[in-house]
């Protein structure tokens, strides 16, 4: 049966999909189910809507659905192997995760490359325009798939940490600031012979 911790992740998951997808008048019913599942109740739905394993199935869990976009996402960038998100339910403003492409455990210290180009290249974004004191990486885990947090440190927050569930206004702000790409300094333009400052004097022409 799915623990605890993890249940409450999945249902935050569930209803931003919701939020994000149900029509209005959908919307207080179908929230109100995913809230009153057990953990039980809530396999099974997992299960019968191809979101987790069974068994030898090359089914979808929750962090492959949001790569493959079967589940709506506040996509900051990505490369090969990796894609980075805005969580939305952080511990603090601007949390984001890296979500590895395929299905995998991340070893300790191991890291794969791109995956690791990733979240240096979001942490170098995050560390310019949010201006936190320092970028926790905290590496945990849905269903055997491992995910990276880059969490903004601004107090003393941690993964540990309450959470709060982050606005739509403040997700798109936050997607905006992190989304824009980093100028490109302008390569200086090489300086041809005849542009030194001391010019070449041409003698004049005897008649």
């Amino acid at each position: 049966m799915i623990p605890d911790e993890q249940a409450v992740e999945i249902k935050k998951l569930l209803l931003e999909q919701i939020e994000n997808t149900f029509p209005k008048e959908s919307k207080p019913s179908a929230k109100e189910k995913i809230d009153s599942m057990d953990n039980e109740q809530l396999e099974v739905f997992l299960k019968e809507n191809n979101l987790i394993s069974q068994g030898n199935n090359e089914q979808k869990c929750i962090f492959c659905s949001i790569v493959f976009s079967d589940i709506p996402s506040h996509k900051i960038s990505e490369n090969l192997e990796a894609m980075a998100v805005l969580e939305i339910n952080p511990v603090s403003r601007g949390h984001i995760l890296i979500i590895p492409k395929k299905h995998i455990s991340i070893p300790d210290g191991k890291t794969p490359e791109k995956i690791s180009e990733l979240s240096k290249e979001i942490e170098k974004r995050m560390k310019s325009v949010l201006k936190p004191k320092k970028i926790l990486y905290e590496k945990n885990s849905l269903f055997g798939h491992d995910v990276i947090n880059l969490i903004p440190v601004y107090k003393n927050e941690s993964l540990k940490s309450k959470r709060y569930k982050a606005d739509k206004k403040e997700l798109e702000e936050i997607l905006g600031l992190l989304s824009k790409e980093e100028e490109t300094p302008k390569k200086e333009q090489k300086k041809s012979p005849e542009s030194k400052s001391e010019k070449v004097r041409v003698p004049r022409r005897i008649p």
